[in-house]
């Protein structure tokens, strides 16, 4: 926590890292960048990965630090984020928070994810894979470990989303989970969830967290001033 912050507030971000939910690619790199922009703590999350953790360990590990925040300060002042799996599970903790009727999060960030894993996005049918030779919903095999993917707490579009707090979701031209995020864009939207869309061209999957180019410089400033209007200190 900075030397000069104001003792009163009690914001704080939660934070999901990346890694197809088998190795952490982000923990850092998706946190450093935006305490620093926004003089918000951020806690970020090592849940439990596959082979060895399958569906829901990650979204209960989630559940307990998110539980273990409202313990300490109001849900207004709590905001939730991640990318590519981080992101994937920021939905499907928002879905469990439901399901558990406890108090929403002030935002949600979902930078580069997914919302439905029984679909082939359109981008990954030109794009090279994230990660070997697989679709997103073939990485997620190790984690689903025979769950229903269409069970609305593993693929929460198939769920009801309406209640959700105001999400930013991020993505770009040259993103193998663009189809993923617009997709879930658009059921958020239908679902009356108050949503801000950013597609940057050109760029490639998560290089908010990777590239050091203005296009980074510029996403992380919106994921900054999205998070420090949202929350409540």
């Amino acid at each position: 926590r900075r030397e000069d912050a104001d003792p009163a507030d009690q914001r704080l971000l939660i934070n999901f890292h990346g890694g197809g939910f088998m190795v952490d690619a982000g923990s850092l790199t998706e946190t450093i960048p935006i305490a620093g922009l926004t003089g918000i703590p951020v806690v970020t999350v090592l849940y439990r990965m596959a082979p060895e953790h399958v569906f829901p360990a990650a979204v209960d590990d989630a559940l307990a630090v998110y539980t273990d925040a409202l313990a300490h300060r109001p849900a207004s002042a709590i905001g939730i984020y991640g990318t590519s799996a981080g992101a994937c599970l920021t939905l499907q903790l928002l879905a469990r928070i439901k399901a558990e009727g406890l108090p929403m999060p002030a935002a949600a960030g979902f930078f580069s994810g997914a919302g439905d894993f029984t679909v082939v996005g359109d981008c990954e049918a030109y794009l090279p894979a994230i990660m070997g030779s697989r679709t997103a919903a073939e990485t997620m095999d190790e984690y689903c470990a025979g769950a229903d993917r269409t069970d609305p707490l593993f693929s929460p579009m198939y769920g009801d989303l309406t209640g959700l707090p105001p999400m930013l979701l991020m993505t770009s031209t040259r993103d193998q989970l663009l189809s993923h995020t617009v997709l879930a864009d658009l059921a958020l939207r239908k679902a009356g969830v108050e949503v801000d869309l950013r597609v940057y061209e050109g760029m490639a999957h998560a290089f908010w967290a990777w590239i050091e180019c203005p296009e980074t410089e510029v996403a992380l400033a919106a994921q900054a001033d999205f998070f420090s209007r949202h929350l409540a200190r």
